[in-house]
């Protein structure tokens, strides 16, 4: 007797005899492990830049200090070390092998909004073991028991504030150059035109978008009537708007733009012996919150050398309890 067909099927559509329907694609497995293996190479990738982060023992280990919040403490070096010659030509950084801090900044964050504090580097504050000086130069003094470099310079800062040191981010002009590369320049709104040719500086008034000589003559010109106070605005609002880039979806989602971003940090930055790319994204999101928050300069009494001793307490008094600086406290 000859095999028939199932009933309720024509011939054609009839089932041969021993084999299996064919099985659809199992999709979902497959998107499943293509994102594991991404999340593999995302993990794989932070670590290898977290270990190759330039670390140095920055925070005193015995220091006694205490306030609520978190401090960082971020440092623009003036070293040139990494500069060639032909950089040092083409950005007019000069040759000099001085080793002091040209930006010192003071991030806050906690239950509020930021507050990013400039504290001008001719400011004459206590420097441990060194007497009094300006603060830029504890930096470059060395020898004796408090060693100088960062761990002077924090223990300067937390002397001179009250406030507690708990992370350290340092920047050097090579660094400036390589991560406004990495991200294809930073928009930012210039409020005045400024020609300086000892900055290899010449800039309009207006929102643009900064390459990586401009935007290192423009944080470092001191060609305005404000001088000093403008710089530290112009360093401040720069670090915002280069930290908002970074830290941009466009950036991070980018394999182009991180990559080369990832190396330029971890080769141009230095931080404490316990920080991690996990604290630097934290200081960019805080960083992000800017606009919401306070951008602010110690107030000072003559010039930028001594501070107004009762409105800076105010301020870092209000920091210490992290709470917002009432007004009367902020300088420019």
């Amino acid at each position: 007797m000859q095999d028939r067909p199932p009933q309720g099927l024509p011939p054609d559509r009839a089932r041969p005899v021993g084999r299996r329907p064919a099985r659809r694609p199992k999709w979902g497995r497959r998107i499943g492990a293509a994102l594991a293996a991404l999340l593999l190479l995302i993990v794989g990738f932070a670590v290898y830049v977290d270990t190759s982060l330039n670390r140095v023992d920055a925070l005193p280990s015995d220091s006694t200090v205490s306030s609520e919040g978190t401090n960082w403490l971020i440092v623009g070096s003036d070293s040139r070390a990494e500069l060639s010659d032909e950089q040092k030509k083409e950005l007019a950084t000069g040759s000099e092998t001085s080793e002091l801090t040209d930006t010192i900044m003071l991030l806050h964050t906690g239950s509020g909004a930021p507050t990013l504090v400039s504290l001008p580097r001719d400011s004459m504050v206590d420097i441990p073991g060194h007497g009094r000086n300006k603060i830029n130069s504890a930096y470059g003094r060395g020898g004796g028991a408090d060693g100088g470099g960062p761990e002077l310079l924090i223990r300067t800062v937390e002397g001179a504030t009250g406030l507690k040191i708990d992370h350290y981010a340092e920047i050097g002009f090579l660094g400036v150059v390589s991560v406004v590369d990495a991200v294809g320049g930073v928009e930012l709104c210039v409020p005045e035109a400024i020609e300086d040719d000892k900055a290899a500086l010449d800039i309009e008034a207006g929102c643009q978008t900064l390459d990586q000589a401009t935007a290192l003559g423009y944080v470092r010109t001191r060609a305005t009537a404000s001088s000093d106070f403008g710089r530290v605005e112009r360093q401040r609002a720069f670090l915002a708007a280069l930290l908002d880039k970074v830290t941009a979806p466009a950036t991070l989602l980018n394999p182009f733009r991180i990559v080369p971003l990832a190396s330029g940090l971890s080769s141009s930055i230095t931080v404490d012996g316990n920080d991690h790319i996990w604290n630097l994204a934290a200081l960019g999101l805080a960083m992000r919150g800017l606009p919401d928050g306070i951008s602010t300069t110690v107030p000072v009494r003559d010039g930028v050398v001594n501070w107004d001793r009762d409105r800076a307490l105010s301020l870092f008094e209000a920091l210490g309890q992290d709470q917002r600086p009432p007004a009367s406290a902020l300088g420019p």
